[in-house]
């Protein structure tokens, strides 16, 4: 089998029920085994008592076939942190990250097996793209999220927390809009109300990319009115062309673009992702740079302490650095955040976890980006002389 199983999650309402009548069933049963899934979060035969007995196994399994076993679990912070790791029912390992807050409870869900984008700095992407998720198996993710939710709640000490999964983030592994049919269609399933799907809010998921110019424009043209989270990273092409190859092919000023046209038509704030490496990306001058790239733009920054990966020679700023680097954004008049540092003790950056299950692929399986030659950097781009040399080599 080359494809993972079909899912009820793939299809929508009405191709459910065109199913569900093709196994000899009345329409109606494809709404109720929805309910289950997504408004009861199971898939368990025993739990769809509302069915005929006889039908049961039939449907769950033509149409609920388990599509993740967990791998591994890992908790820190006394619990509220949750790191999954699942094992796909071709072998292909992913990642996911259950985050409860006082307000909120946050699900990062991967996209792809690995990630095709190489960027130096990223469990992931050191590993190469095996292969795109489907619709359900993206899905599957925060349907076990809400399981462990329901779980955690049940115990005789629960802890506090939201009955629900919140918010969920398209930053996991892989890149989200190189797989833009399902995303969209997981989204679309995350979204509408049960039984079409989880009735999670369009303003609590954020999409992340590392700059697909013409992914970017297509989304704006969905309708949707989810975040779109861009990973930046530098604010100036000789850096970004190393920390993010896909750079070679759509600059800071483009990819930036389609961010500023992306707000202008979904009202929607852009988060600026910005991962700050000792000595790499947080000197003083790419502070006031991407601010003055940023300033009066419908713009936030959201600033991320690296997670080292194992055997990497790059580290966090320094505290002080990272405080000067705020500053100097906010100077511009940029709402800018640094993110909670959660799960380090856990593998906790996307992609960790499963580096350590398996080996990273460097053979013919392992698929770095296309990307194109590198141009020059734009005009209105000045940087200091002899402080662009990166140590990435």
């Amino acid at each position: 089998m080359s494809r993972p199983p079909r899912h009820l999650a793939d299809l929508g309402l009405a191709e459910r029920r065109q199913a569900v009548a093709e196994l000899g069933e009345r329409e109606f049963r494809a709404d109720q085994l929805s309910r289950h899934y997504f408004g009861r979060y199971t898939d368990s035969p025993e739990d769809m008592t509302d069915l005929p007995a006889a039908a049961r196994s039939a449907l769950v399994a033509e149409l609920l076939p388990r599509l993740l076993t967990s791998e591994r679990e890992l908790a820190c912070d006394k619990g509220a942190t949750r790191k999954m790791l699942w094992r796909l029912f071709d072998g292909a390992l992913v990642e996911s990250v259950l985050m409860k807050y006082p307000d909120r409870v946050t699900m990062c869900v991967s996209s792809q097996a690995g990630c095709g984008m190489g960027c130096p700095f990223c469990a992931t992407g050191q590993a190469g793209l095996t292969r795109n998720l489907s619709t359900a198996e993206i899905v599957a993710q925060v349907i076990a999220g809400e399981r462990t939710l329901r779980s955690a709640n049940s115990a005789p000490t629960p802890i506090p927390a939201h009955s629900r999964v919140s918010n969920i983030v398209f930053m996991g592994m892989g890149e989200p809009l190189a797989n833009y049919k399902n995303v969209i269609a997981a989204v679309r399933r995350l979204t509408d109300p049960v039984p079409g799907g989880l009735g999670i809010s369009q303003r609590s998921i954020t999409v992340s990319t590392v700059g697909l110019v013409p992914a970017i424009a297509r989304l704006a043209s969905e309708g949707l009115s989810v975040t779109l989270a861009v990973s930046l990273h530098a604010p100036d092409d000789e850096a970004r062309d190393e920390l993010v190859p896909v750079n070679r092919r759509w600059k800071v000023a483009e990819v930036l673009s389609a961010a500023w046209d992306y707000a202008a038509v979904t009202g929607r704030r852009v988060s600026i992702e910005y991962a700050l490496i000792k000595d790499v990306n947080d000197q003083p001058w790419r502070a006031d740079l991407l601010g003055s790239l940023l300033a009066r733009h419908l713009a936030h920054v959201n600033l991320i302490p690296l997670n080292p990966t194992p055997g990497s020679k790059w580290t966090a700023s320094l505290p002080g650095v990272q405080e000067e680097f705020v500053d100097r954004i906010a100077a511009h008049g940029v709402p800018v955040t640094v993110r909670d540092t959660r799960g380090r003790e856990i593998d906790g950056a996307c992609g960790q976890l499963a580096a350590r299950a398996v080996p990273a692929r460097t053979g013919p399986g392992a698929r770095p980006a296309r990307i194109g030659a590198a141009t020059s950097a734009p005009a209105a781009v000045t940087v200091p002389a002899g402080a662009t040399s990166l140590p990435l080599a």
